[in-house]
Parts: C-alpha cells; sequence; structure tokens
C-alpha cells in the first residue's frame, strides 16, 4: 500500500490539494491506534484509518473541505457503534489537516519579456498558474513549478476553461488578441480580478470598442488598465511584473476570508497547532 507519507510528498511535489487525517485519540476497541494516517485527495485515497464506514466518513468530511477550500483544521469525534455499522464499540477523534491548498488560480496570457519576468514571481506564491500563447518558441526552456505551460493556436478558448474566481492577466504581443481576450473575460465577468498590459490611452480606445460590442460600461469598470502597483515605477520588464505581482497579492489578501457569489473562495494555508485545538476539544466536553 502507499503510505500516507510519500502520497503526501508527491502530491505536495505536483501542488494537488489534500487532507492529511490522524487518529489523535482512541478509547476503547478501535481498528487502529492513535497516530495512525491517512491522505485524502479529491479523487484518491493513500493508507488507512482502519477501513470500514468510519474510513468512508472521514473521506467524505475531508472531501467536503477541498471543495470548499476551505483551511481551518477540523476535529471530529466518532462512535464506533450501530450508527457508523462498526461494531468496535469504541470511540475515535479525527483530524483533519488541508495541506496544499492553493490563495489563487492565475491565468497569464503573453509570454512576452514582462510575461516572462513575471511568471516566476508568480511561482513563489502559493498558487497556480496557467501560462498561455500561441508561440511555442516564446515559453523559456524551464517552466517554473506550479505553472502549467499551455500552448494555443486560439488563446481566446483558453478563457472558457478558466475556474471561477480567477485572476486574469492579458499582455500578448497583439492589441486585437488583447481586445478579444479581454471581451471574453468580461463576457464571464466572474473572475477575482482582471488586468490588462497598457496605457490610459490603451484603455480609452478599449473602453469604446467595448461600449460598441454592448457591454455595461460597470463590467468594464472591473478591468485594471493601467494595472499594478502606481509606488512601483519604472520600464523594464522586472519593474512592471513586480508591480503587477505586488497589486495581486494585495487584492487576494483584501479578499481573504471573503466569499463571493460569483467566484470561488482564496483560500490560505493557515497551519494550527494540535495542542490548541485538543484544548478546544476538552473544553467543549
Amino acid at each position: 500500500m502507499y503510505n500516507w507519507i510519500d502520497a503526501l510528498a508527491d502530491l505536495q511535489n505536483q501542488g494537488e490539494p489534500c487532507v492529511l487525517v490522524t487518529i489523535i485519540e482512541e478509547l476503547g476497541s478501535t481498528p487502529r491506534n492513535a497516530g495512525s494516517k491517512m491522505v485524502v485527495s479529491a479523487d484518491r485515497l493513500f493508507d488507512t484509518i482502519g477501513g470500514g464506514h468510519l474510513e468512508f466518513k472521514a473521506m467524505q468530511i475531508a472531501r467536503e473541505m477541498l471543495a470548499s477550500g476551505k483551511q481551518d483544521t477540523h476535529l471530529e469525534r466518532f462512535s464506533l457503534g450501530a450508527s457508523l455499522g462498526q461494531c468496535c464499540g469504541g470511540a475515535t477523534v479525527l483530524l483533519f489537516e488541508p495541506m496544499g491548498q492553493v490563495q489563487a488560480q492565475i491565468a497569464v496570457f503573453g509570454a512576452g519579456h514582462v510575461g516572462r519576468a513575471l511568471v516566476p514571481l508568480l511561482a513563489s506564491l502559493p498558487c497556480r498558474v496557467r501560462w498561455i500563447d500561441s508561440r511555442e518558441a516564446e515559453f523559456p526552456e524551464h517552466i517554473p513549478h506550479g505553472v502549467r505551460k499551455i500552448v494555443s493556436e486560439e488563446p481566446v478558448d483558453e478563457v472558457d476553461d478558466l475556474p471561477a474566481g480567477s485572476y486574469c492577466i492579458v499582455m500578448t504581443h497583439n492589441h486585437q488578441l488583447d481586445l478579444e481576450l479581454t471581451a471574453a473575460i468580461l463576457k464571464r465577468n466572474d473572475f477575482t480580478w482582471f488586468g490588462l498590459i497598457g496605457s490610459k490611452t490603451k484603455r480609452a480606445k478599449f473602453e469604446h470598442r467595448l461600449r460598441d460590442r454592448g457591454f455595461d460600461p460597470s463590467v468594464v469598470q472591473r478591468m485594471r488598465c493601467p494595472m499594478g502597483i502606481g509606488e512601483v515605477k519604472g520600464k523594464l520588464p522586472v519593474e512592471i511584473a513586480i508591480s503587477i505581482a505586488g497589486e495581486i497579492i494585495a487584492t487576494y489578501n483584501a479578499n481573504f476570508g471573503q466569499h463571493s457569489a460569483r467566484a470561488e473562495p482564496i483560500a490560505r494555508l493557515l497551519p494550527a497547532s494540535r495542542r490548541s485545538q485538543s484544548a478546544k476539544l476538552k473544553a467543549s466536553n
């Protein structure tokens, strides 16, 4: 059997979120001892805490946590009797710890100079990045960990595949492509943040063309152009990239813990001590 520690390491290397489930207390007869662990991902289960309906119920809880994006650790007590279809007769307390959740889904359209400076910065954050361009040769030989390179002849088609709540950055080599991407992103209107590279003049031209296409001004106003933190000046690709990355960080920090009807929650890994969790459990008994 694939043990939990190897599974956890592999999932974290792949950037795949999971939940570590640990038996932290056993009372009476139980199928496995305290300290037993299993790892639950969205579609796989590694190691075991004893099988049966207890393990099935724990798997359900873990996958609900993954689906919700919640980062709080969770304690739950189970009586191993008729209600769980188990005859051990004891009781067990399980600790659920989310591991490797990401803060943001980011789509970068364009692998030009600024894109090549920006993507490594984003890759160093707890997020997942889709890097999209039609030009294979523009991508560097080494793609940072956590970044998915997408070579597409029709980059606009990739907008449909973005998760709700994505951060979208448009900086291609072609103004008409920038406009079509902008229209596709605004049409969905379920993004957390959308930035378009360019000047105030470019923004004015795009606003006029988008109005001609029937876009509501309130939707167009969600577009950040120029984008980036104003305090970070400069025209070098790395300076522009730092400015953009700074605005994205500020945005997801401001949004953390807030839920939007149109966007998936932005998750942040918040380690919590087991000692404080155990104290809360005892206080509630």
